[in-house]
């Protein structure tokens, strides 16, 4: 009988194979292919790489570089662009912008062949007596936005070392010695993490490995100047225009308070020095991007001349410097990569940015940088958003750290459906919640600044990484109130539910309501996006021409049939404005007439009847019982 029935499968199987492909044709197999990179091992590299980058080309924004790289033998050597870069969690490093690659020893030529399967590998053949090889090549960065991020303009230059290296596999990155040059425009001034000799326009580096070069970049420009902050941070500012460079003492003195309430929140510093790299630039690509001792941050002019405008882009510091700690020192075990080949696995990204988002408010609220009301509005914004999008549904928060990997930030239709990087602000819910049951099931004595300490305080002065898996973060909650850590975070990055994760606001003292009179906070949010933000009041979001540029899934407008390759032109009959959107909310509040659009695709235009009648809703929080609660106790200065 077992004879019979495994005879009788193996029919099944066959005729099944044979279904597949129609009978005459034809039916190839793959060719297989051979790793012929090598594995990146934990030996020293022999010698030490010349590394030298001509960034003076500004008005085409082309950088030049020569490096010399010693070869520990002859015959095969592979030379690696990095390609998984720390801080974009993804294979982004711009390997199509590598041009005019040309490899010589003892200035013969050497070709080269790109891996046909990593094709951010180059493959040489190193001649018998060559002790070195010479790389020469140009990274031609963006000079339009469609093309990239844009590096280099007449007045600044982001450089990030990454983008202008080769290195070789087959050694972990820390064990590779490097030492770059850069020559700048004449006049400019250059800062950035790894100390510098300075003659004229050029600037030589100190000797450093390659990892730490990566992890260095460097902001230069034509107007700069610098803050010291404390004896080991600096705030370094370049400015397409010095008048942006004005800050006032009251604003310096705030940036001094973050970096001391850092320092007291987590009980220790990962830095011999640190450097806050801040470009004030509408010409510069934005960027906000952590290291562990600088951090680049792009903002947008009126950083201090329109400081009393709102809060604008003011959290971006507090976030930087957090990864500091959160991140670069603290790193998740499946994210640390010994190369920028091998690739990074983002399952704790809750942490890394999640809680690097939840410190980053609390800091802003800490020293002053934000206003503590400014950041009681922004909470309500985020818990609003959250709890309205239907997405979670679906997709847990744990299936988001894969978002840099599966879209690198390109544009979406439907974030309220298809999810985004939420590892960010509904990690900071999720902390949020951490933070209220510390403090309930301790009776008061117990916050998440005891984890703060315990998890990242340790190892004062060390700028090495010390990497962590979820069972870590549960051990390390157990330590300050014991209770079933890891299934309650289980429970969180992998539920299905309704709504957000509020509670952790609830229990520290503050609800999430809604009014109809936006808050400070949101009002200034819609004028620096140039928006009307009509999420919770009709479930869209419009630019200043009624350009749909964000529709909720299941709202109301979606229900109408609105998408983002929509305008709504006129309201009631009437042109487009966004008091007069506003005013046909508040009139159609509980009546049952729908309010009458005109909406414009490409040279199309049709009716659509908006079918909501809840009228204005904008969020904030509401103070619950009297006195201090967790979160007036967690914003309050150390």
């Amino acid at each position: 009988m077992i004879r019979s029935l495994t005879a009788a499968l193996l029919l099944a199987s066959a005729s099944a194979a044979a279904a597949q492909v129609p009978a005459g044709n034809s039916a190839p197999q793959p060719v297989p292919f051979v790793d012929t990179i090598p594995a990146a091992r934990d030996v020293p590299f022999p010698g030490t790489i010349r590394l030298s980058v001509d960034a003076t080309d500004t008005r085409r924004g082309i950088f030049r570089v020569k490096e010399t790289i010693p070869v520990p033998q002859a015959g095969p050597m592979t030379l690696l662009f990095p390609k998984w870069l720390p801080g974009a969690h993804s294979p982004r490093g711009e390997i199509e912008k590598l041009a005019g690659l040309v490899i010589t020893a003892g200035g013969r030529r050497v070709e080269w062949t790109r891996d046909p399967v990593d094709v951010f590998a180059f493959h040489i053949d190193v001649p018998a007596g060559a002790r070195t090889i010479e790389a020469a090549f140009q990274f031609v960065s963006a000079t339009k936005p469609d093309q990239g991020r844009i590096v280099m303009t007449p007045t600044m230059i982001s450089l990030q070392p990454n983008s202008v290296s080769l290195y070789p596999a087959g050694y972990f990155t820390r064990a590779i010695p490097i030492q770059m040059t850069v020559t700048y425009p004449q006049g400019w001034t250059a800062a950035g993490a790894i100390p510098a000799k300075v003659a004229g326009a050029t600037y030589t580096y100190d000797a450093t490995n390659y990892e730490i070069l990566i992890d260095s970049p460097i902001l230069a420009g034509k107007y700069g100047k610098v803050w010291p902050l404390t004896p080991r941070v600096n705030l370094n500012v370049f400015a397409d225009d010095p008048a942006e460079l004005a800050a006032t003492p009251e604003q310096i003195a705030a940036h001094q308070r973050l970096v001391e309430q850092a320092v007291k929140t987590f009980g220790a510093q990962h830095y011999d020095r640190y450097e806050f790299l801040l470009s004030i630039t509408d010409q510069l690509g934005g960027i906000g991007l952590e290291h562990h001792r600088s951090s680049e941050n792009g903002v947008t002019p009126g950083y201090f001349t329109k400081w009393n405008d709102g809060p604008g882009r003011r959290n971006l510091l507090p976030h930087e410097f957090t990864h500091s700690w959160d991140g670069k020192f603290r790193r998740g075990a499946d994210l640390w990569t010994p190369d920028y080949r091998t690739p990074m696995r983002g399952s704790l990204l809750w942490v890394y940015e999640g809680q690097t988002q939840f410190w980053g408010y609390v800091l802003q609220a800490r020293s002053g940088m934000v206003s503590k009301q400014d950041t009681l509005d922004q909470y309500a914004a985020i818990m609003a958003t959250y709890d309205s999008q239907p997405a979670r549904q679906w997709r847990d928060l744990l299936d988001t750290t894969n978002d840099p990997v599966i879209s690198s930030r390109k544009p979406k239709g439907w974030t309220s459906w298809q999810r985004s990087e939420d590892y960010y602000n509904e990690g900071l819910l999720v902390w949020m919640d951490v933070d209220s049951l510390l403090r309930e099931k301790s009776g008061g004595t117990k916050s998440i600044d005891d984890f703060a300490r315990a998890f990242f305080g340790i190892r004062d002065g060390d700028w090495g990484e010390v990497t962590y898996t979820i069972a870590d973060v549960a051990a390390t909650l157990n330590q300050i109130v014991p209770w079933d850590w890891a299934g309650y975070l289980d429970k969180r990055l992998t539920e299905h539910a309704a709504g957000a994760p509020l509670d952790g606001f609830t229990r520290n003292g503050y609800r999430l309501i809604y009014t109809d009179t936006p808050t400070p906070s949101f009002k200034a949010g819609e004028t620096s996006a140039k928006n009307t933000n009509l999420t919770w009041s009709g479930g869209f979001v419009a630019n200043a021409d009624g350009g749909l540029t964000s529709v909720t899934w299941d709202g109301p407008a979606f229900d109408a049939g609105l998408t983002l390759a929509d305008q709504i032109v006129a309201v009631d009959g009437q042109a487009w404005s966004a008091d007069r959107m506003k005013a046909a909310i508040v009139a159609a509040r509980g009546t049952k007439t729908p309010i009458p659009l005109t909406v414009k695709r490409g040279e199309a235009y049709r009716s659509v009847a908006l079918d909501y009648h809840g009228g204005l809703r904008y969020p904030r929080l509401e103070k619950v019982g009297t006195g201090d609660g967790g979160l007036d106790r967690l914003l309050a200065p150390r």
